[in-house]
């Protein structure tokens, strides 16, 4: 009986170091970024939406996503924010590649 004991100790503890804490440090890193955020930075959305801050509000961010078109979306749904290249200007507007197509 005290074997069934030991083998739930260990895994109840696996499951906290191997779950539990990762989970926790992610959702501190994502609490930080979303308090860092400023206009003018570039972020994208956890619906992968590629935009420029303009304004925040305390639920809210107002997104850049086309010069002249700004959405709305919740502060908490930016899911990481785009740092520019070195050497490179600020993108504006769209993020396609300036490659031949053909």
């Amino acid at each position: 009986m005290s074997i069934v004991v030991v083998y739930l100790v260990i895994l109840v503890a696996a499951f906290f170091f191997l779950v539990v804490r990762p989970q926790r440090r992610q959702m501190a890193s994502h609490r930080q970024l979303v308090a860092s955020l400023s206009a003018g930075d570039e972020v994208v959305t956890t619906g992968g939406v590629v935009g420029t801050i303009q304004s925040l509000d305390d639920e809210i961010a107002h997104l850049e996503v086309a010069p002249g078109v700004v959405i709305r979306v919740a502060r908490g749904a930016i899911a990481r924010r785009i740092e520019p290249t070195p050497g490179e200007p600020p993108a504006r507007g769209s993020q396609t590649d300036d490659g031949d197509a053909g």
